[in-house]
């Protein structure tokens, strides 16, 4: 796993700035044709790292339509979300975390954008290897009838493969969207 996950991240750096920012926008185009935003939704996304696909212009998209968007911020060995305000602070990895009072769980999301290393044709997926999300979402399997957050898994096409090896911890996503295909 550990040499897969080296080898995606690999792919992933190797994607020029100029496709970068089309993969982007064709990202944006492909939620449009699955989504319906209500005002009071929150969602969350994420800041790119380490060569992840950037959400930025669903956040603007979001911002838009006048929807809540937090970031996730690091809370022990899961994660909690944290309302984009104007502020941030860099957390233990280096990743921007917003400084903000309105800090909330999961399983108060609608929607979860998350970033991913690879996926399969399943929707599982494998991320950096910290098990922040999974930890996060633990819930989600326990509960078979959560159905909040939606999880959305974002990633280039380069980073699909035949088949993941699924660990029982691991949660998988409801849709993953690349800049070709909604899965």
């Amino acid at each position: 796993m550990k040499a897969l996950r080296q080898l995606l991240r690999q792919k992933r750096l190797d994607i020029n700035p100029s496709d970068r920012v089309k993969f982007a926008k064709q990202l944006l185009s492909q939620l449009q044709k699955i989504a319906n935003f209500e005002n009071d939704q929150k969602v969350a996304l994420y800041l790119p790292n380490n060569g992840e696909i950037n959400p930025k212009y669903i956040e603007n998209f979001l911002k838009n339509q006048g929807i809540s968007t937090y970031l996730p911020i690091l809370d022990g060995k899961s994660l909690k979300f944290a309302k984009i305000g104007k502020n941030f602070r860099k957390n233990r990895f280096g990743i921007k975390e917003p400084i903000s009072t309105d800090i909330i769980n999961a399983d108060q999301l609608d929607i979860l954008f998350m970033p991913l290393v690879g996926f399969d044709k399943d929707k599982n997926r494998i991320g950096m290897g910290g098990g922040f999300y999974d930890r996060t979402l633990a819930f989600k399997k326990q509960q078979k009838m959560a159905k909040n957050p939606k999880l959305i898994g974002l990633a280039f096409d380069c980073q699909q493969v035949e088949q993941l090896e699924v660990q029982e911890w691991d949660v998988p996503l409801d849709v993953i969207i690349t800049p070709s295909q909604i899965l």
